[in-house]
């Protein structure tokens, strides 16, 4: 057994597809099938069952994946402190779903070069759940995710809490409402990110008749599966239709859009931040969330031991 192939497991079933997890692994597909092969052979297990059409990860290849996960992250660490002691300049991989990274990044990453100008970040955007396994693999340091999320070895803080607001475009009805609910939009063209992305997942969690929406079947709704909330914008303020984007989303002058205020109290996010128990660079962890505390985007409300305070509009 060696770190190689308990790397290839675990690539192998976060990818579910052999040739995805070879090029991941900067690999040719019969090496790591050889190598996942022989692990199973040398442990007496079968970790993964192969099917014609998918690959299925077995009760106790669940285990070893596991544990393999929690191997490699110890051995990221090792990595981290030994190069903190031959190097002046540390280097922080972070993390950001794409519907944060945009709105708060360059709200914090200046302050944090002032605040800790030895520390190179290294950033990186990506959906939820990839996010979460290369933080559990050591991969990633800390990330920035929204509510619900947990995960062995998992630490959370939350940092602030937002509203949904309605985006519409300029001279649309809905402008003169002070607020909107549902029932206002039930015949709009109504767009949404697409599949994976977990604020699609929090408006449909607020708003679930729109799952019934015939606007989300649409073939326009469909072609914007792999766009991002940007793209959607410009959508609306040509006229394609109308949005719901987080608030920290609708604080740019805009020529073409309009926001308006949800009628629903929990059509809301809750941003947090999150780091491995075990990781090690304690003092990088406290000036990271200090930051992140002190930054102020306008409409979010700064959480903090259960308490909050509002930022200045």
């Amino acid at each position: 057994m060696n770190l190689n192939e308990l790397k290839y497991c675990v690539e192998l079933a976060k990818e579910k597809h052999f040739r995805k997890a070879a090029e991941k692994c900067f690999v040719s597909q019969p090496t790591l099938s050889i190598a996942i092969k022989k692990l199973e052979t040398e442990l007496g297990v079968v970790i993964f069952e192969r099917q014609k059409n998918d690959i299925l990860i077995t009760p106790i290849g669940k285990e070893v994946i596991d544990i393999a996960k929690s191997v490699l992250s110890k051995i990221e660490t090792i990595k981290q402190i030994t190069k903190q002691k031959t190097s002046t300049i540390k280097e922080l991989k972070i993390g950001v779903i794409y519907t944060i990274g945009p709105y708060l990044l360059p709200h914090f990453i200046s302050e944090f070069h002032q605040r800790a100008g030895n520390i190179r970040l290294l950033i990186e955007e990506n959906y939820t759940h990839i996010l979460q396994q290369k933080l559990e693999t050591g991969e990633l340091d800390i990330i920035i995710v929204s509510l619900p999320f947990e995960g062995d070895n998992i630490q959370t803080l939350p940092i602030y809490e937002e509203d949904f607001q309605l985006a519409v475009p300029k001279g649309h009805r809905l402008i003169k409402s002070a607020q909107v609910d549902l029932t206002d939009i039930e015949n709009e063209t109504i767009l949404l990110l697409g599949s994976g992305h977990c604020f699609r997942d929090q408006v449909l969690k607020a708003y679930p008749k729109l799952l019934d929406h015939k606007a989300l079947h649409s073939p326009l709704q469909k072609s914007l599966e792999g766009s991002s909330l940007e793209t959607i914008r410009y959508m609306v303020g040509s006229g394609a239709g109308i949005t719901i984007l987080p608030c920290s989303a609708c604080q740019n002058q805009d020529k073409l859009l309009d926001y308006i205020p949800l009628a629903d109290a929990g059509a809301k996010r809750t941003v947090v931040m999150a780091w491995r128990r075990s990781f090690s660079q304690l003092q990088t962890l406290e000036i990271f969330q200090k930051t992140l505390l002190s930054v102020k985007i306008p409409c979010t409300r700064l959480l903090k031991s259960g308490s909050d305070r509002d930022n200045p509009k």
